[in-house]
């Protein structure tokens, strides 16, 4: 956790899929073991160029999930194996984490501003279409929710976290954020926030519970 102190807190920002839902890693895991894959080869396609790879072009919505399905095959071939990009888009739904819907519900009582800030790819992409009922359940208790694949920028571009505190009309030093990546933590953490990395959610929620001083495990 990075946490400067001295804070007064108004808003608590925190990632989707890795945060609020299971981490997809974990499918990706499952897929590569079944597939005779190496172990987060997907991950490693991902990270390859971050910032203009087929992955980060899909969640800026500058391919379609036709698109997206070649450049991301190609891409990996590169890397030693061809995956298709329509089976990476159908690894992407967790599950809701209920302790962490709980601690939104309260921070959100308590009176603090909030925000999810998620990497996805629009609904004409996604497999399925439409968001599930329990994710939209949850999405509709943010205050604001800023995806990349409407806004056209994404984490870990600075802008992405600037747009979210303009929108939500608060400064950085005093917001927390939670993700599961530490590239998306570092530019916030830049820009003054408190920032929280999930890996175990317990963890993460007594972090939480730390710096907005709520009772939160």
């Amino acid at each position: 956790m990075n946490a400067p102190t001295d804070r007064d807190l108004h808003a608590v920002l925190w990632d989707f899929g890795g945060v609020i839902l299971s981490s997809p890693f974990e499918a990706f895991n499952r897929y590569e073991e079944r597939s005779g894959l190496p172990a987060n080869f997907i991950r490693s396609v991902n990270a390859a160029d971050p910032h203009s790879n087929a992955w980060a072009r899909l969640e800026r919505s500058e391919l379609s999930a036709e698109e997206f399905d070649l450049a991301f095959a190609e891409e990996s071939e590169q890397l030693g194996y061809r995956v298709p990009g329509v089976d990476v888009l159908g690894l992407l739904s967790g599950e809701v984490r209920p302790e962490m819907v709980a601690a939104l519900d309260a921070v959100i009582a308590a009176g603090f501003r909030t925000a999810c800030l998620t990497n996805n790819v629009s609904a004409g992409n996604a497999v399925g279409g439409e968001p599930r009922p329990d994710v939209a359940d949850v999405m509709r208790r943010f205050h604001l929710v800023l995806e990349s694949s409407k806004v056209g920028v994404r984490k870990p571009e600075p802008r992405f976290y600037e747009l979210a505190c303009e929108l939500l009309d608060v400064e950085p030093p005093h917001c927390v954020f939670l993700d599961d990546l530490g590239i998306n933590l570092k530019p916030a953490a830049a820009m003054g926030m408190t920032t929280i990395k999930v890996v175990d959610p317990e963890t993460a929620l007594a972090d939480l519970s730390a710096v907005t001083g709520l009772d939160l495990i």
